[in-house]
């Protein structure tokens, strides 16, 4: 059980702590959609951010080829070391969020994209990107369980679907502003300036946060000694958390592809210039941000979070793996692959609400950390396994792969829908 103490102090001056609830923390009943929209603004601003760090190195990896020479297994180690980082720290951070609060590992975060923005603007080769990678990988390590961990404690309880609806929405919006950011001011100046830019963006975001902490602020619970509670690493045995943790890591591996090989596949199977390639993987971004406000609706109507979830990945899945068979063409293939992305957004907020009945009370921090470091996972394996098919020339096989695997996703969202089920009808 969770407690939260209040300290005392008895005539001698020693401290003593008295127990003060018994309760786990749980989110308002109501607020003023004043108080509930700007919390959910400045959390998703915080998510976008991270979303386009995402990015920072996969859209120069053609620039990364013509000026340092480098393979695309060489690209493809280079997100490896962004995700593995990401994900041992998103699995620790979770713990740090429960114990210290959410906002402090928020604003270090921040600080670490500026800082890694500034150093890839002056790297000259290959170990300066993989410096590069590891330091957003850091960076990217708190976001989920800080901003989850956010949205469950200060967002009232009948607006959580929408706002788990605009956070997946924020996220790909960021993943869509990241080609046209790049695309922009590296014509209009270089690679380096536009890292610049970044930092300075980053920077910007940072002190608005700072400015805005207040809206931020979690409360922080400790557990009793005296209490037969569970210990924190009591979560980990529970078989729905690792059938959420597979989820996210196949779902993901498919969206690594995306991101990381859609624009040469494009060029190299259809002949697409990189200017159009990239605004289909802009397009694919936007169409997800579409599907996610729309999903939104749909989470907070429907208590089958995981047959939505798996309803919306299994099309996705035939999608990309019509775009894989090339029957479409060039402009078709674009098109359909952009409508991937709305499919694969429809089930974003249900995902979210899928994982909040998962989760164990007061483990918030911890189950999300765990959780979404799958995500990490599937981001660091994607890029080695696929990249070695892009060496080969195996661009239509690369999408069909991608595809297989989030149809393994669809089992595992079942498998979580399933064991949550079983779970609630016991408790």
């Amino acid at each position: 059980m969770i407690i939260v103490y209040s300290s005392h102090f008895s005539r001698d001056g020693c401290p003593y702590h008295l127990a003060m609830t018994a309760t786990t923390y749980h989110p308002p009943l109501s607020a003023p959609l004043k108080q509930d929209a700007t919390i959910i603004g400045l959390v998703g601003l915080a998510h976008a951010s991270s979303h386009f760090a995402h990015l920072l190195l996969p859209l120069m990896f053609p620039v990364f080829m013509k000026e340092f020479g480098l393979s695309y297994s060489q690209l493809g180690l280079l997100m490896t070391v962004f995700f593995v980082v990401s994900g041992i720290g998103q699995a620790s951070a979770g713990f740090v969020v429960d114990r210290l609060g959410a906002r402090p590992l928020l604003f270090v975060a921040l600080g670490i994209f500026v800082v890694a923005c500034a150093a890839a603007s002056t790297v000259t080769g290959y170990t300066g990107l993989l410096l590069v990678a590891a330091l957003a990988g850091l960076g990217n390590a708190t976001f989920h369980p800080v901003d989850f961990t956010i949205l469950n404690q200060r967002v009232s309880s009948p607006r959580l679907g929408y706002a788990f609806s605009a956070h997946g929405l924020t996220g790909n919006l960021g993943w869509a502003v990241a080609p046209v950011f790049f695309a922009s001011i590296s014509s209009l100046y270089n690679w380096r300036t536009a890292y610049l830019a970044a930092a300075a963006m980053y920077l910007g975001i940072l002190l608005l946060m700072i400015v805005q902490r207040a809206h931020l602020s979690t409360q922080v619970v400790v557990r009793d000694a005296d209490v037969h509670a569970e210990h924190d690493m009591a979560f980990m045995k529970k078989p729905v958390v690792w059938w959420c943790f597979g989820f996210f890591l196949l779902s993901t591996m498919t969206l690594a592809v995306v991101q990381s090989f859609s624009v040469s596949i494009l060029k190299a199977m259809h002949g697409v210039s990189f200017e159009a390639a990239t605004l289909t993987l802009t397009a694919y971004m936007l169409c997800g941000a579409v599907g996610m406000f729309v999903g939104g609706f749909i989470a907070a109507r429907t208590g089958s979070s995981d047959r939505v979830v798996a309803i919306s990945m299994g099309v996705a899945a035939v999608l990309l793996a019509l775009c894989g068979t090339g029957i479409f063409g060039a402009l078709g293939t674009m098109v359909v692959l952009a409508g991937t992305g709305f499919a694969v957004g429809i089930g974003g907020p249900s995902r979210d609400m899928m994982i909040k009945k998962a989760t164990p009370k007061g483990a918030t921090g911890r189950v999300y950390g765990m959780v979404y470091s799958g995500l990490d996972v599937g981001f660091a394996i994607s890029p080695i396994l696929f990249g070695a098919f892009m060496d080969r020339g195996w661009y239509g096989a690369t999408l069909l792969g991608a595809a297989a695997v989030l149809l393994l996703s669809v089992v595992a969202a079942l498998g979580v829908g399933h064991r949550t089920a079983g779970r609630l009808s016991h408790a």
